[in-house]
């Protein structure tokens, strides 16, 4: 029926928890990547290597400058900790406001 809400879209709506998706790279790969890059002298061109190892040039930079923040090398990016720390307190906050307008969390 038109307007009606079925069990599934509330559980939506209330901030039900869903599973992220799947990486497209295995980690493994990542952490060899960016071995690879750091430890090479002279620094070999991204597009170039992410071609040898068969990922997107555009993952390879990310995980690199992801290291480079998880290193303390950046001050421009979140460390992993950081973005992990953030979006604990964003569910924090989100389930804080669904509390305070009488609709428990999704995990209850």
């Amino acid at each position: 029926m038109r307007g009606m809400v079925t069990a599934g879209q509330l559980g939506f709506m209330r901030g039900a928890q869903t599973m992220p998706a799947p990486r497209k790279y295995p980690l493994e790969l990542r952490e060899r990547a960016v071995r690879m890059y750091r430890t090479a002298e002279p620094k070999p061109v991204i597009r170039r290597m992410a071609e040898d190892l068969g990922v997107h040039h555009e993952a390879l930079r990310n995980w690199i400058r992801q290291a480079e923040a998880d290193a303390g090398g950046r001050d421009d990016l979140l460390t992993t900790e950081e973005k992990e720390e953030l979006a604990q307190l964003r569910r924090e906050v989100r389930e804080a406001k669904l509390v305070r307008r009488g609709c428990p969390p999704a995990d209850q």
